[in-house]
């Protein structure tokens, strides 16, 4: 073999091995990671499920702080995952946390918590139906009755039953996101509604005590 085709084997191979490179260090950021000093909804979420599994009793602020990267420590101890304080792909799933991959604001923290809730309390409901119950999400922030955050209104204690009953666990719908984007830009089929429930389902006698706005799909919205 000449030496002129050994440089060019070896130049073709420092050119594979650098795009190897290349694509590891870009997957590399794309994957989620929260530690100290990350802020915003999932940061919150990340709190809110290590409080209420008792790992975390400091505030849920959406700061990553020395207190939530010692609750995830404790976390990541206790269920068997590398201990490092930080909240990446593995630990997120453990949390029952999915990232949804990056496309453009599809990736917004509040986009994702919204559509989420929206998949899980929605599916299955027309397009519109999914708009109007993350509409209702937002008016209860605007609303001095419920918390004044996304995240407060969807992990009130009691709010939605989908916290409770695995829904909120399960994938999210595209339509969701399409939904939570629309709404979060100011859509409300509504008109205002800050309560709905399906009528098939209710248990609550107090629900058909409020006063009904309009129906969609199967749910009934109420002020």
């Amino acid at each position: 073999m000449s030496i002129k085709h050994k440089k060019l084997i070896l130049a073709v191979a420092l050119i594979f091995a650098v795009n190897i490179l290349i694509i590891a260090l870009a997957q590399s950021a794309d994957a989620a990671l929260y530690k100290r000093g990350s802020t915003g909804a999932t940061v919150t979420e990340i709190q809110t499920r290590l409080k209420s599994w008792g790992y975390y009793n400091g505030a849920i602020d959406g700061i990553y702080g020395s207190r939530t990267e010692s609750a995830v420590k404790y976390f990541q101890r206790t269920n068997g995952l590398a201990v490092d304080g930080q909240a990446g792909d593995k630990t997120l799933a453990a949390l029952g946390i999915y990232e949804k991959p990056s496309a453009g604001s599809g990736s917004d923290g509040d986009v994702y918590l919204l559509a989420r809730l929206i998949s899980a309390e929605a599916r299955g409901e027309p397009y519109v139906g999914q708009v109007a119950v993350g509409a209702v999400v937002l008016n209860r922030i605007d609303h001095p009755s419920f918390p004044n955050s996304l995240s407060g209104v969807i992990y009130q204690k009691g709010a939605f039953s989908c916290l409770d009953d695995g829904q909120f666990d399960q994938p999210i719908s595209d339509s969701a996101y399409r939904a939570a984007r629309e709404a979060l830009n100011g859509s409300d089929p509504t008109g205002g509604a800050i309560y709905y429930f399906n009528p098939a389902t209710a248990t609550s006698k107090w629900i058909w005590s409020r006063p009904q706005m309009l129906t969609i799909g199967s749910h009934i919205f109420c002020a």
